[in-house]
């Protein structure tokens, strides 16, 4: 039986099949194209070039396609590849001196035919440092008829004194938008029906790389054939669908964990590993983040089709769930690698995801109060909430004497007729004390002060949950409790300063703090003697910015202090920060020892008596 013989055609890989012939057809590089066809045309090409950038950028075909046209003068015929002008070397196989040293006695021939000879060197940050020294002279006097042209990945690898020699050009990577414009255009002359999805996604898993996007569309296309799907494409490059994304956000949104832990089992059962998957959702997350303004969508590297989905999904989340989203996903991917238990850590995070909730924070922006875990609240034998009939108004005169002029007894409502029990909640910033007191604090640019308090209970305290009802319910009760209080600017106290006196009040106080184990503000107090630069303002150096800092941290006590003392409620302090001071204290023992000296004499005439040493 005859057999029949498949003649085959040798099959040629389009990332050589496509190769760029001129510079118009180098895609992305259009700064370095313009920049070497004016350089051509107006004869300002110099003699060694450097073509540095990521792989598969097209440093290697421009240097063909240049070597090319510079000896082009219209009279060659059109196949003419001036093959004979051209020498390609590989320095990562030929990088020795005695190599270099052969390329240089070539350097002297003049061209057999046209105008230069054009040397390409392909990763030239292989050659040794005796083969770089070797190269340096021919490199900067090179022959009229040479010119260098050398391609490296690695820029930082070459040493400065041929960087000094060459004119540098940095190639970009591929943008997703390109690379996935060429590809189609590919498509097209190949007669391949491909979704633009599919060629998106081809051009992110390139990374940059035109020629890796290349390999990976051969390879697609010899899985699925003519007709290129976004489904063969991610089956082909087990890469994670849009889709899984998608549907992780909507189970994410609805708070349903069940649903979403098994769509991350099923994940995990294809083939994909955790990390793969949450770093994927942080993506996604970030995708829908840009979405949220019409300036920033065009970062969105995606397909026409799957940007309605991102669009229309990101009208259903807030920008405060997408952080917090960002934040947890982000968190997990960091800590991936070091955890031992890497299923339950994604399964944690997820989660948290899901129980995001950004509604319920939109409705009740009481809900800052679950901020912390525990407040502490005043427990009183029963509970009443109090509505004030009218607005209680209470001025105070020169003599720190409250005077109400309108206060209506409030109208006791018990909480317990909710079912709430009567010994909880209310709110944690409530205060135990006997006596209504008032924090009076003058304001120069207005007249009057308004200043709140809220009612204080003398009752015991006791911890609860801020997760309770009642502690929101208290919070808003704390809110109708406030009592509004009026100051007449003109009737504060403000007698005249003497800076002994204040100085004698302000080092009282550092002594009382001292003594309730506020050591570092005390310290901070006693680096410098406070003086008085006018009638209500106390001036103190200190020797660094930290201190000064805590100081304006801490300073509310010490100026009320200070106020209340000398019966002048003007008083400002002003801080400033000297470094030269940090020089008063003393540290070494020359230093210690210098400091005693100035204070007592005597020790120096002790230690020359008895021949001490420090």
């Amino acid at each position: 039986m005859p057999y029949k013989v498949l003649l085959l055609e040798p099959f040629i890989v389009s990332a050589r099949k496509y190769r760029p012939q001129t510079f118009k057809d180098v895609v992305g590089q259009q700064a370095i194209t313009n920049t070497l066809l004016n350089a051509i045309e107006h004869n300002h090409l110099a003699q060694a070039l450097l073509f540095c950038g990521p792989r598969g950028v097209g440093k290697t075909t421009c240097a063909r396609i240049l070597a090319k046209q510079i000896n082009q003068d219209g009279t060659e015929r059109e196949d003419e590849d001036f093959a004979f002008n051209i020498f390609e070397l590989d320095a990562a196989s030929n990088n020795s001196v005695d190599d270099i040293r052969n390329l240089i006695d070539q350097v002297r021939i003049p061209p057999q035919v046209g105008k230069y000879k054009v040397y390409i060197i392909d990763e030239v940050h292989m050659l040794s440092q005796s083969a770089f020294n070797a190269f340096l002279k021919t490199l900067e006097e090179p022959p009229k008829h040479a010119i260098f042209i050398l391609a490296t990945t690695e820029k930082h690898k070459i040493i400065p004194t041929i960087l000094s020699r060459c004119q540098i050009f940095d190639f970009k990577r591929i943008t997703v938008k390109d690379a996935a414009e060429y590809l189609k255009y590919i498509a097209k002359n190949q007669g391949i029906v491909a979704d633009d999805d599919a060629l998106h996604i081809i051009a992110q898993k390139a990374d940059g790389a035109m020629r890796d996007a290349l390999s990976i569309f051969d390879r697609v296309v010899s899985f699925s054939g003519k007709n290129l799907t976004r489904k063969a494409v991610t089956d082909n490059l087990n890469v994670l669908d849009y889709d899984t994304y998608f549907s992780a956000t909507d189970l994410i949104l609805k708070h349903n964990i069940p649903s979403l832990l098994l769509l991350f089992n099923k994940t995990l059962a294809l083939g994909f590993d955790g990390h793969h998957f949450i770093s994927g959702l942080a993506s996604h997350f970030r995708d829908l983040m840009v979405c949220k303004h019409a300036e920033t969508i065009e970062l969105l590297e995606v397909g026409e089709s799957a940007k309605k989905n991102y669009l229309e999904q990101s009208k259903q989340t807030s920008n405060s769930f997408l952080l917090k989203a960002l934040n947890i996903a982000n968190e997990c991917d960091l800590k991936y690698k070091t955890s031992k238990n890497q299923r339950l850590l994604v399964e944690l995070s997820l989660m948290k995801l899901a129980s995001i909730d950004f509604l319920a924070e939109k409705k009740n922006p009481e809900s800052i109060a679950l901020a912390n875990n525990t407040v502490e609240f005043i427990a009183p034998a029963s509970f009443y909430r109090q509505k004030p009939s009218s607005e209680p108004k209470i001025t105070v005169n020169t003599s720190q004497k409250l005077k109400i002029e309108t206060i209506t007894q409030p109208t006791p409502v018990p909480l317990s007729e909710k079912g709430m029990a009567k010994e909880e909640v209310v709110s944690d910033t409530l205060t135990q004390v006997a006596e209504p007191l008032i924090d009076i604090t003058s304001q120069t640019a207005t007249q009057e002060t308004t200043i709140t308090k809220p009612i204080s209970i003398n009752t015991p305290v006791k911890r609860v949950s801020g997760l309770s009802i009642s502690s929101l319910k208290a919070k808003k009760q704390h809110e109708i409790n406030k009592i509004e209080v009026v100051i007449d600017e003109n009737d504060l106290p403000k007698e005249a300063l003497t800076e002994e006196d204040m100085q004698k009040h302000w080092f009282d106080f550092v002594k009382k703090i001292d003594n309730n184990g506020q050591k570092l503000l005390a310290s901070i107090l006693n680096t410098d003697t406070p003086k008085l630069m006018n009638e209500s303002t106390i001036w103190i150096e200190l020797p660094n910015d930290t201190m000064k800092k805590e100081l304006e941290r801490e300073k509310f006590h010490l100026m009320e202090h200070l106020r209340t003392k000398l019966n002048n409620h003007f008083i400002k302090l002003k801080i400033t920060v000297n470094e030269e001071v940090a020089k008063k204290f003393a540290f070494t023992p020359e230093e210690k020892y210098q400091k005693l000296r100035e204070k007592n004499p005597a020790i120096d005439v002790l230690r020359k008596t008895f021949d001490l040493d420090l």
